[in-house]
């Protein structure tokens, strides 16, 4: 069923078929609609708390912090479901830092990545007593050494290093560890600017940081990135410059065609012996792998036409919803709520948005829905609501939480008012 269908193994488990209905966990699909409308996202908490698990586990022989990077999905309640487990996170903005704290997660377990922190993002890191900043230019190391000294406090940091690792990703966008890229430090200047960090005035070294791509399939990839931080870690303790972790960063793949996976144990299994022998802390900075099976949106079709050889499925989402398939090349399974046997064909399944690049899925072969059916976007828990818009003046999804029989609202669908709220009228 899970080969026919290519909906991943877990994502099955959280999104059930019963009778030929699609529940999330024990609530049926239908219920939640009749609640709260379409396009609506919802997400599995025990698949969220399955995957976290399964992760913590295969890192349990070291001292390790998983610290999830809250861009894949920023919800409160997915935030608060994994701060409840022991996550930290990692964060690439001020408002995810607000979110981080909002949600119960210490201080003291986050990581604040990204290339472009402004003076009032590092102070509000500071003054919120992060875990580190993962520094990736030797701008962003000064301007940080004198903000910490103004503040009369030191700033604990790990230089994020770019050690041009061409990893295979399904897209180009999502390939960071090679030199072109705008992320990190180039190898050739980590081991100076390390020294040169360890000196100066308001900064803490505390660790390496690297991060090297995402929806990585292969587990070679990093261990060649774990290899370059080892070699740069053993220099720097011959230097006497002092580490307390290791950060790896993210990356894990899911499935989204219902084929293999990165499993951490796997993963594990390269890359913690290594680390264990350094005696530093592991740190990992994984999204997509926590949250990306555990969400769907569901949506509602509007109309069925056809045209130029083409059957279209025209939803009420579009890609102001979920942006992947027309961003990324995404694909996601396409599930009917309801199963009615009918017959099979092929459809191209698009949005309301005045855009051709608006389409959720193309050229699928599928049970050919009818107007005010409902449809089920699989695996879409990570990058789909957190990289959604308001384009065409659309106003954005309601969000769900399903733990088992409950159904919480956990974001509220946006209004018309809510548009225009932040305009100052002339």
């Amino acid at each position: 069923m899970l080969q026919e269908t290519g909906i991943p193994p877990l994502a099955a488990q959280a999104f059930p078929r019963s009778g030929g209905l699609l529940s999330c966990e024990q609530v049926p699909l239908t219920d939640l609609v009749s609640r709260w409308g379409t396009p609506l996202y919802v997400y599995s908490a025990g698949a969220i708390r399955e995957r976290f698990a399964e992760l913590d586990g295969a890192l349990a022989p070291v001292p390790h912090l998983i610290a999830y990077s809250v861009k894949a999905n920023g919800n409160l309640g997915v935030l608060r479901t994994l701060a409840a487990m022991g996550a930290g996170a990692d964060i690439v903005s001020g408002g995810e830092l607000h979110r981080a704290l909002m949600a119960g997660i210490p201080a003291d377990r986050i990581m604040f990545s990204g290339v472009g922190k402004t003076v009032h993002e590092l102070a509000a890191g500071l003054n919120a007593g992060i875990k580190a900043f993962n520094v990736e230019s030797e701008g962003e190391l000064c301007a940080l050494s004198d903000l910490a000294c103004a503040m009369g406090m030191r700033a604990p940091v790990a230089l994020r290093v770019n050690p041009d690792i061409d990893t295979p990703t399904p897209h180009a966008y999502t390939r960071t560890g090679h030199a072109a890229t705008k992320f990190g430090i180039a190898a050739a200047r980590a081991r100076s600017l390390y020294n040169i960090a360890a000196k100066m005035p308001g900064i803490r070294v505390r660790g390496i940081d690297v991060h090297i791509g995402s929806q990585i399939l292969e587990v070679g990839p990093f261990r060649q990135a774990l290899e370059y931080v080892l070699d740069l870690a053993y220099h720097l303790r011959q230097s006497e410059v002092e580490l307390e972790f290791l950060d790896l960063g993210g990356g894990l793949g899911i499935s989204y065609e219902g084929g293999d996976r990165i499993s951490a144990a796997d993963w594990a299994a390269e890359i913690v012996p290594a680390v264990a022998e350094t005696g530093l802390q592991l740190v990992v900075e994984p999204g997509r792998f926590l949250v990306g099976e555990a969400g769907a949106l569901l949506t509602r079709v509007l109309y069925v036409k056809e045209g130029g050889g083409k059957r279209f499925v025209i939803t009420d989402a579009g890609m102001n919803d979920l942006i992947r398939p027309s961003h990324y090349s995404g694909w996601h399974a396409v599930e009917p709520v309801e199963a009615a046997g009918r017959e099979r064909g092929r459809v191209d399944v698009v949005g309301p948005i005045c855009e051709t690049g608006d389409f959720l899925a193309l050229d699928r072969e599928m049970e050919v829905p009818r107007p005010g059916e409902l449809l089920a976007i699989m695996t879409v828990g990570a990058y789909g609501f957190s990289m959604s818009s308001q384009y065409n003046q659309r106003t954005r999804p309601a969000e769900v939480l399903v733990d088992g029989k409950e159904a919480t609202l956990v974001r509220r669908r946006e209004t018309l008012d809510d548009l225009v709220a932040a305009e100052i009228g002339l």
